[in-house]
């Protein structure tokens, strides 16, 4: 152990709610706000004591102030942290929240500083309808048009990336069937692990209306579906064109937050804080766009570059579920085709569900998939572990833990 090893210190989020769920009357900063206060209550540390914030933001038009709304800026200060906490809104899309965190590690192996708050927030729920080209067209009369900015979630001069992660997996050999059975096993894992408490360290348990409309103590995912069947994920058609992904074996539109606080292993001692977990590298990388669901496993492959191990030294992963395509691509590239490989990568691969389960907004994921692996490893009694996750034309992230 070395001064300028980087650990986590916390690591909390809100439950991932459903499009339309729990979140969808909340301001965009206050959702925000949830988890950096969780953090900072947890480890009784001062707001003096993070010297920056760097914060996923992938969509600014859920905010108030929809031109320049500074996102991460308004979220700290909802948090409480002081005026003079300098930070950074980040968008790279679902790589959003674990560049938070790369880049705040960047900052402190510089020497700029030695503590950051890395995470993000998305509320898909607010994401209101765009007019275009009204502001010149002198419109007088007639009906006005609306784009709806969620409709088949693509880049406008790019496929829809449920095709893009559809025709990977194809060009892999594997199929709509396999796909289904990986989003059943991410609902099933994720059913264990929250019957055995494994997420109580993560979820803050909040006050809300629930589905029903009454007002209760909510501790769960919403997009978690407990009558799930195979049956049922073999009825689902196929979505915005793509040959294999469906609404069930991709992540809904979720709305959440996410927050992981890291220093200097010095400024935790100075600060008397356990640490969680060390962060023994990160890496990020980008791909030829349509790759989508390959690029984790290059950043894995870079991650472990990094940290001089291979896959055989890892105890745990977690390849984001952006479709289920993404980790099954990804562990399949991993093993090099090896299929005795790919099996044992797969049995230590996202083993408390991932985003099909769990729900994904997508500039809160990377952090959540950080902290998932920080208690699990806890609870194991140490060892490693790397988390992963592709989005925004498929750039990709990973990062090395060890406890």
């Amino acid at each position: 152990m070395h001064d300028d090893d980087i650990v986590i210190v916390a690591g909390a989020r809100t439950i991932f709610g459903r499009f339309g769920g729990a979140f969808k009357n909340y301001d965009y900063y206050d959702l925000g706000a949830i988890p950096i206060k969780e953090i900072i209550s947890r480890t009784e540390i001062n707001g003096t004591d993070v010297d920056e914030v760097y914060w996923g933001v992938g969509d600014t038009s859920v905010c108030k102030d929809v031109f320049t709304p500074v996102a991460a800026r308004q979220t700290l200060l909802k948090a409480g942290l002081p005026a003079t906490t300098p930070s950074v809104s980040i968008d790279k899309a679902c790589v959003s929240a674990m560049s938070a965190v790369y880049f705040g590690c960047r900052g402190i192996r510089s020497g700029d500083i030695t503590s950051a708050i890395g995470g993000g927030a998305t509320l898909f729920s607010n994401e209101p309808l765009i007019g275009r080209g009204l502001r010149f067209s002198g419109f007088r009369m007639g009906n006005v048009q609306f784009e709806d900015p969620l409709y088949e979630m693509k880049y406008k001069d790019f496929r829809s990336v449920s095709v893009d992660a559809g025709n990977t997996a194809i060009q892999l050999g594997i199929s709509r069937e396999e796909q289904d059975e990986w989003a059943l096993r991410s609902h099933l894992n994720y059913k264990e692990a929250y019957n055995n408490g494994k997420f109580d360290n993560e979820i803050i348990p909040l006050t809300l209306k629930n589905k029903n409309g009454e007002i209760a103590k909510i501790n769960q995912d919403e997009q978690f579906r407990e009558d799930i069947s195979l049956e049922k994920l073999k009825k689902l058609k196929t979505i915005y064109g793509s040959k294999t992904v469906t609404p069930g074996n991709a992540p809904g539109l979720n709305d959440g937050a996410a927050a992981v606080l890291f220093m200097s292993r010095k400024k935790c001692k100075e600060l008397n804080i356990e640490p969680l977990a060390q962060i023994v590298a990160m890496s990020s990388i980008a791909i030829e766009p349509h790759r989508l669901a390959e690029a984790p496993a290059y950043a894995i492959v870079n991650v472990m570059k990094k940290g001089n191990i291979d896959i055989n030294d890892i105890d745990l992963i977690e390849i984001n579920e952006a479709f289920a395509a993404v980790p099954l691509v990804s562990t399949k590239l991993l093993s090099n085709e090896n299929i005795s490989l790919w099996k044992d990568i797969i049995k230590k691969t996202n083993i408390n569900g991932s985003a099909i389960a769990i729900g994904h907004p997508n500039t809160a994921s990377g952090a959540r998939i950080i902290m998932n692996l920080v208690y699990e490893l806890r609870r194991k009694g140490g060892g490693l572990a790397i988390g992963a996750i592709c989005g925004g034309l498929a750039q990709g992230d990973a990062i090395l833990l060890k406890v």
